[in-house]
């Protein structure tokens, strides 16, 4: 890719061998950086623009790792559905769009570019900040929670064969909490409590994110301080917490559940 910053990557000749990209929008961004995405855009020094980034990961020629972050969120969405499909495509940005070339990688990229030396971070003198690593998901805590939450709403079949419907209790009469899995779990409890409150006080962009999934359903997803909520409108939610490590709870539909998605649902970012 040509036209990157030259100063940040003058080492490479303004040459960045693309590896692979990702988008920084309120409706998709890695939430692996945040629960939201201003936390997204904090992790990365740069101010959450309405209409986003796309995040360009490669290497110099000298091999240092690069995120090249450019404006032109439609042409790196379409470099990504191109790949995803199994298409080449030649992500090339021109200068113009390039908001910043940061040192260092802010995700785990596992391939290589061919012919230069190892991934590396710059060097001494090649860069005016910190390079950016991936976040600490090798214990458990917000980084990996949200990658859990990731894994179930991608895998949403699989992860919904493994509840039993008959495990689901319903609450006592005068209870308004959903039926689950795990009846009166205080950590569910606050879940749902916290979700409700977002519709009365909107929450940071991107807390509550709603995606396609077969059918007039929709794939809901919120989150918030130590917690992960990942929903099927039409069916049950799941919900990860911080303080229950590697614990996935299930949340039975009951009386409340499905306004609550609903009204979410309505209130949530979605993609373009």
């Amino acid at each position: 890719m040509a036209g990157t910053d030259e100063g940040a990557v003058a080492a490479a000749d303004d040459a960045l061998y693309v590896l692979t990209a990702v988008l920084l929008t309120p409706a998709k961004f890695p939430s692996v950086l945040g629960d939201d995405y201003p936390e997204a855009c904090a992790a990365l020094g740069l101010a959450p623009l309405a209409d986003g980034y796309g995040l360009v990961l490669g290497q110099d020629g000298g091999g240092a790792r690069w995120t090249v972050v450019i404006d032109d969120v439609s042409l790196v969405a379409v470099a990504i559905a191109s790949w995803d499909c199994g298409m080449e495509y030649d992500l090339s940005p021109d200068e113009r769009t390039v908001v910043a070339a940061l040192p260092g990688w802010p995700l785990a990229v596992a391939v290589a570019a061919p012919g230069v030396p190892a991934p590396h971070d710059p060097g001494p003198g090649e860069a005016d900040r910190p390079a950016l690593t991936p976040p600490d998901t090798s214990t458990w805590g917000p980084a990996q929670r949200r990658l859990g939450a990731d894994e179930i709403a991608l895998q949403w079949g699989a992860w919904r064969e493994q509840v039993d419907d008959a495990a689901f209790v319903r609450p006592e009469a005068g209870d308004g909490a959903a039926e689950g899995a795990a009846p009166g779990h205080g950590g569910v409890r606050r879940v749902l409590a916290e979700a409700r409150t977002y519709l009365d006080t909107p929450p940071p962009l991107g807390r509550v994110r709603s995606s396609f999934a077969p059918g007039d359903a929709r794939i809901l997803r919120a989150d918030g301080p130590g917690w992960s909520l990942v929903a099927r409108t039409d069916d049950i939610a799941f919900v990860l917490l911080d303080e229950e490590p590697g614990e996935v709870l299930p949340v039975g539909r009951g009386p409340e559940l499905p306004g609550l998605l609903e009204a979410l649902d309505k209130m949530a970012v979605r993609p373009s």
